[in-house]
């Protein structure tokens, strides 16, 4: 993740609004700021790994609630110098930490430092913690990120230092926000909950036209068009860390989690398929689609891509195929992505495709133009979305 640079403008008691940021994969920055505006809540910049906002409590709960793009939403508590253990530990001294942490709650600190004369990670967290334990009598701290990923209640902050100023962000979400509760069943390399968000948005895909991923592995990209379609949004079913803190205001949730209910569809407003050739992944598609509310929407049918059935109307194939990055796996797919040409030529003529591309060479196989929507990483591998 990228720490935005540091910015004076904090939080204070009674404040209308928070600094914040909201991070996503690197490349999805400009989707992620749509969301926002779609919202209401402007974004001021743009950065490598997220958008910076300001919001007020109602929109820093509807944000973590209805983005679709976004890992983290982060909340500005401290910014100031630290070239020094004294700066540091007079600073820390004085952030308001009750507001984010109650007695009993476990704590951890994400820390990075670049080009700082602080640098020691474990002496940073040091301090951070003790100034945070006197604070806040009978507050955990948690030092490992594994240990503090798997617990479901720790309060996270996220500590930058860069060029001797330090910022410290609270973070508002918890668990991940791709995170969305849904997907316990996985098939081989399964798709981030985000990342078949923005290939959704990315495409523009309409909601009242057909979607069809004939490899649906997990189900994630049908599961998100139906949850895009009935406007349910991400969240629903999940916790959040803002729901611990101090200022937490529960009647007010209770109203931006009653607005998103209002808008919900009943039903999406146009056939979703999904389809996999291999049984394991069908099973996943059903139990994963189920638990997200939309198994109703879809249609699931085990076969290969020769066997589709398209409904009527035209619509958007989208899927994410095999890479092809192994040595020799591309010979192999190459009839695969022609298969996929074939298709867009002969039963889905008129139809828009997008894929997921990591091998541009494989991608040329379908005989058709493609154009780059975006780039980023998925498990560590260059992917760009190519739509036609």
């Amino acid at each position: 993740m990228v720490e935005t640079p540091y910015r004076a403008s904090l939080p204070r008691a009674g404040a209308p609004a928070f600094p914040c940021f909201a991070t996503t994969a690197p490349g999805l920055e400009g989707l992620l700021a749509h969301e926002l505006i779609a919202l209401g809540i402007p974004p001021y910049d743009q950065e490598p790994g997220g958008v910076t906002f300001d919001a007020d409590q109602r929109q820093l709960y509807a944000a973590n609630l209805h983005l679709r793009t976004a890992s983290r939403v982060l909340v500005r508590i401290a910014a100031f110098k630290a070239a020094h253990f004294t700066e540091l530990e007079k600073a820390a001294g004085s952030v308001e930490w009750a507001r984010w942490v109650s007695p009993g709650t476990a704590v951890h600190f994400r820390i990075t430092s670049r080009k700082s004369r602080l640098y020691h990670q474990k002496a940073i967290a040091d301090r951070l913690e003790a100034a945070v334990r006197r604070a806040v009598p009978g507050a955990l701290m948690v030092r490992r990120a594994d240990e503090a990923d798997a617990q479901e209640h720790v309060q996270q902050f996220i500590v930058r230092l860069a060029y001797d100023q330090c910022v410290i962000s609270a973070d508002s979400s918890g668990a991940l926000l791709h995170q969305r509760g849904y997907r316990q069943a996985v098939a081989k390399a399964p798709l981030r909950e985000t990342l078949a968000a923005a290939m959704l948005l990315g495409s523009e895909w309409d909601p009242a036209t057909p979607l069809l991923d004939p490899m649906c592995g997990s189900g994630t990209i049908a599961i998100e068009a139906a949850l895009l379609a009935r406007r349910i949004p991400p969240g629903r079913h999940r916790r959040f860390a803002f729901e611990q803190w101090a200022d937490f205001d529960a009647a007010r949730w209770a109203g931006v989690r009653a607005d998103a209910e209002a808008r919900v569809l009943s039903a999406a407003p146009a056939p979703i398929h999904a389809s996999d050739r291999d049984a394991g992944a069908i099973l996943a598609t059903r139990a994963n689609a189920e638990r997200a509310g939309v198994l109703e929407d879809l249609t699931i049918r085990q076969g290969a891509l020769s066997a589709i059935a398209p409904p009527a109307g035209l619509g958007l194939l989208l899927t994410n195929p095999p890479y092809g990055l192994r040595i020799g796996e591309a010979d192999r797919l190459r009839d695969l992505y022609a298969r996929l040409g074939q298709l867009m030529s002969g039963p889905l003529a008129g139809w828009r495709l997008g894929l997921l591309v990591a091998n541009p060479a494989l991608a040329a196989q379908v005989g058709i133009q493609l154009s780059e929507r975006w780039s980023t990483t998925n498990g560590g591998i260059r992917v760009a979305l190519a739509v036609s």
